[in-house]
């Protein structure tokens, strides 16, 4: 079975201040987003959702391209990577280890845990 890599907050913040064209998806729920949400362009697929986005799902997401999957801990979104990775194709899927709350505290303190 193939599963996502984890990638520390820190590491990812590197990663985009660097210029690395990620695609970041944010699988949370609408209002979780608005609590809390990455001060860089996401991809909002939220699970909840999933029979309105799953049809078009390879016009929104470059399997090509490197993907990073992120919810409130971690949880959501290693499971939505290694579906990714398992049912979909997608060879380079990457979880925000410890979700929004990590990015919070090892990141960037501006954006509000909950």
């Amino acid at each position: 079975m193939s599963t996502p890599t984890p990638i520390r907050a820190q590491d990812l913040q590197e990663r985009l201040q660097a210029g690395e064209p990620l695609q970041l998806v944010d699988v949370r729920e609408p209002m979780e987003l608005e609590l809390a949400r990455l001060s860089q362009p996401v991809i909002h697929l939220p699970l909840s959702e999933s029979e309105r986005w799953i049809g078009s799902l390879r016009e929104v997401l470059d399997p090509d391209r490197d993907v990073v999957v992120l919810c409130h801990a971690g949880v959501r979104s290693w499971q939505f990577g290694c579906w990714l990775m398992e049912a979909q194709g997608f060879p380079r899927v990457w979880n925000l280890h410890g979700g929004i709350d990590a990015w919070s505290v090892e990141a960037d303190p501006s954006v509000p845990r909950y």
